[in-house]
């Protein structure tokens, strides 16, 4: 066997495993893009539900769950007019819930009452539009109810989840909307982005 047939054998064993570990990229990458892809359709297809639900309730006056083995149903419409943002809000901010659309913390008054409510919601899907939010912007909340309250955002801030400057109890109707920061992480980390708004007593009503 000459030199050249020996490095051609060789040579073959390397070219088949650089083969198979681009076979494995490739299949790895199309595994997260389809991962991926799933999960902002069920969250679209979620809100779909949840609007109809949303919209039974407010008819009915009584919580309707979006489907039968829901733990969770709707309770607010949240609206930011100049994003043309929109999202249907869930009791609770249980994981199950966030998967879903934003989910309102149980320990925190209803939007419009004394306090401060608090909804949380995902950064990738619901709440990706609070990376373009400026003060003074408009955020509309539709409880299930009926009744609409227009809160004016005052500023935006950075903090870990269990530094956050949120109190459910303080003086007046405010307004916060948290996400996970930053925008662009692929892992989950202790940051919180937090949108801080208060009632805005000049808004004219407004039907949603």
């Amino acid at each position: 066997m000459n030199t050249g047939t020996r490095q051609a054998l060789g040579s073959a064993p390397a070219r088949s495993l650089s083969a198979f570990a681009a076979c494995i990229l490739i299949a790895t990458g199309l595994f997260l893009a389809a991962q991926g892809g799933w999960i902002y359709a069920k969250a679209g297809i979620a809100q779909i539900l949840l609007e109809r639900a949303f919209a039974q309730t407010l008819t009915s006056g009584s919580p309707v769950k979006p489907w039968s083995w829901a733990d969770t149903w709707p309770v607010a419409r949240i609206k930011v007019p100049r994003l043309g943002a929109s999202a249907i809000a869930l009791k609770g901010a249980s994981g199950q819930a966030l998967a879903f659309g934003p989910g309102h913390l149980d320990n925190t008054p209803e939007a419009g009452e004394e306090g401060t409510a608090v909804y949380a919601a995902h950064r990738d899907t619901h709440f990706a539009f609070l990376k373009n939010i400026k003060e003074n912007d408009r955020i509309r909340i539709t409880r299930s109810d009926g009744q609409v309250f227009t809160f004016r955002v005052t500023r935006m801030a950075v903090a870990r989840w269990d530094e956050a400057e949120i109190d459910p109890n303080a003086r007046g109707v405010h307004l916060v909307l948290t996400t996970c920061f930053p925008f662009d992480a692929m892992t989950s980390g202790p940051l919180r982005y937090l949108v801080y708004a208060d009632l805005d007593h000049t808004a004219a009503p407004s039907v949603d």
